[in-house]
């Protein structure tokens, strides 16, 4: 895994070759066949991440179509992801090193809480959590979660040929691509024959 000199761009190749979910196989990047959306998450049991990821799971169908290949990073280990895993049918891969964060250039600061952007999504997160968690149908975070609370989210999306299409590093919790902003991505973006990078 090579680690970044800053923030990567569009054409930067990505830098990784191999995703390990915890369920199901191995992802190889690039997909020869599709189009990867690297969305890197907080921690496990994250109320905003949650339901954002209901979104997408939601429109799953639609991703798919448009030829994109979802693969969601948390920095928690296994252990404490594994509680959150049911009813999310896409990879899920456990960082608790955060090698992948690093070698993607994605930040841990507190403008992730702190950016008034981000109140009310996470107020209406929590709101939707408990009610979950109520009905028993969610699981509660740790309270202590490995790698801390102040994660930003990223996306990338990774063409056939192994580099970034295009790159998102958000600036508070909430900041991420909703799925139309990914569709529409997914839709300029160059299909065909390619030669994949190799340095």
């Amino acid at each position: 895994m090579r680690m970044p000199q800053g923030p990567l761009k569009p054409g930067s190749p990505a830098p990784v070759r191999r995703l390990d979910p915890l369920l199901g196989d191995p992802v190889t990047v690039p997909d020869p066949e599709r189009l990867i959306h690297l969305q890197f998450r907080r921690f496990a049991g994250c109320p905003v991440c949650h339901l954002h990821l209901r979104s997408v799971v939601r429109r799953r169908e639609e991703i798919e179509a448009a030829g994109v290949r979802e693969v969601v990073v948390f920095h928690s280990p296994p252990e404490e992801l594994r509680p959150h895993l049911d009813g999310l049918p896409l990879p899920v891969v456990a960082d608790p090193d955060k090698r992948l964060y690093t070698a993607f250039g994605v930040e841990s600061t507190p403008r992730s809480l702190l950016s008034p952007r981000a109140w009310w999504p996470m107020a209406r997160a929590v709101l939707i959590g408990t009610w979950g968690m109520l009905r028993g149908r969610d699981k509660p975070p740790v309270l202590r979660p490995r790698g801390g609370r102040l994660g930003l989210p990223a996306d990338f999306l990774i063409g056939s040929d192994g580099r970034i299409v295009a790159a998102k590093y958000g600036e508070h919790v909430d900041d991420q691509w909703s799925v139309d902003e990914l569709l529409a991505l997914a839709s300029h973006a160059p299909r065909g024959p390619v030669t994949p990078v190799t340095s």
